[in-house]
């Protein structure tokens, strides 16, 4: 639920009580009544609120927001984690290092943050010390923006042209009607709307990850966070510096791997040989970004199909994860084969075959007491079964 301007005041000031009051609640399905009546009894008619920014300050933390920062529950589930806007910061003032920044959908204020205890290793923000403004159409989120950052913020609608800002910073409505926006024409505000409402300007445009992208000239940056892919950003040519697919591989708020488009990689047919000994996944960034090939060729791997993304090689690429493979079987020869190994529990990774790996589990009805993966991938026109050790890393 959202908050009122009046509630929003109340939560800046009353920071002290309220984070002694989260010592009392446990803020459960279990204790919701009783979280009620003790909030409510002492917050009185604010109860409501603090509950709700309880709540959404035990996601906050696991995204890395600061603890005393005011947000919705809803803004702390759609919050981009600080490393990868501290990876969006550093792009911009690589290229644009003083001028002024405008994120025109600044929501509870993530993007336009500059707190030390944001960045990696306490540094402090890319931003800090320099030029940045915010605005959004919600004037509440517009005052969390404004308590959270101390930043110039103001309510306006995303395609106004409302300063004069070298760089623009949006992340359009993802969803609606509770489903997934596939086509950026249909974002909120569309993509084709925001590029010409702020042409004079650099974009950096958050998107989910899955959307077409195709036909963007600048750079797709693609960011996963501790093995689950967050966003694809979208830069004009201004702020990609000649790249044209990008893949952040973070880890523990840190950056771990970063893979380009900067050299041009084999054709997939050329990248195609026999099963190695290992059969490795890669990151689900690297997979977005369309840079398989441009990985495999890094790493000194090689590809299974040219159209599908599982990769082999005879190691795994430190940092990265992968199995051992023991036998490769015709899948409907998968269930008998299992049973020579003793398989009772299996990590089952599926790709270019229509198999949902909770059905197949169920079918297999393991009951041994050795752990095992098994990767179903499709080579040519058949699917293929692994049967593999347990994933280990490189």
């Amino acid at each position: 639920m959202a908050f009122s301007r009046a509630e929003v005041s109340y939560l800046v000031q009353q920071q002290a009580e309220i984070n002694e009051a989260e010592h009392h609640v446990g803020l459960t399905y279990s204790t919701v009544i009783a979280d009620t009546a003790y909030l409510s009894k002492r917050f009185g008619d604010f109860g409501r609120c603090v509950s709700e920014l309880l709540r959404a300050r035990r996601v906050g933390a696991r995204k890395g927001l600061p603890p005393d920062w005011i947000y919705p529950l809803e803004a702390a589930e759609q919050a981009t984690p600080p490393a990868v806007v501290w990876q969006r910061q550093r792009r911009i003032r690589e290229f644009f290092p003083d001028e002024l920044v405008h994120d025109v959908t600044c929501s509870v204020g993530t993007e336009i943050a500059t707190r030390a205890d944001l960045g990696e290793a306490g540094e402090s923000s890319p931003f800090h010390g320099t030029s940045v403004v915010g605005s959004d159409l919600d004037i509440t989120r517009v005052a969390c923006a404004h308590a959270n950052t101390h930043r110039p913020v103001f309510v306006a609608d995303a395609l106004a042209h409302t300063t004069n800002a070298r760089v623009i910073i949006a992340d359009p409505a993802r969803r609606a009607g509770g489903r997934r926006i596939p086509r950026p024409e249909d974002l909120l505000p569309p993509l084709p709307d925001l590029v010409a409402a702020h042409g004079d300007a650099e974009l950096a445009i958050k998107c989910a990850p899955g959307i077409d992208y195709s036909a963007w000239e600048g750079l797709v940056s693609v960011a996963s966070v501790d093995g689950g892919v967050k966003e694809a950003c979208l830069y004009t040519p201004g702020l990609a510096g000649g790249e044209r697919r990008e893949a952040i591989i973070i880890r523990d708020g840190t950056v771990v791997d970063r893979v380009t488009s900067a050299e041009t990689p084999p054709d997939g047919e050329d990248l195609v040989a026999a099963p190695g000994e290992f059969i490795l996944d890669p990151d689900g960034a690297i997979v977005r970004a369309g840079l398989v090939r441009n990985f495999a060729a890094r790493e000194g791997l090689w590809m299974l199909d040219p159209r599908i993304a599982h990769l082999t090689g005879d190691a795994i690429p430190r940092g990265y994860s992968g199995f051992r493979i023991l036998e490769d079987v015709p899948l409907k020869k998968l269930k008998k084969a299992l049973g020579a190994y003793n398989v009772g529990s299996a990590e089952i990774l599926v790709r270019g075959v229509d198999i949902n790996p909770d059905s197949l589990r169920k079918k297999l009805k393991l009951k041994g007491d050795t752990p095992a993966a098994i990767v179903i991938t499709r080579i040519g026109k058949t699917a293929h079964a692994f049967i593999c050790t347990p994933r280990q890393w490189g």
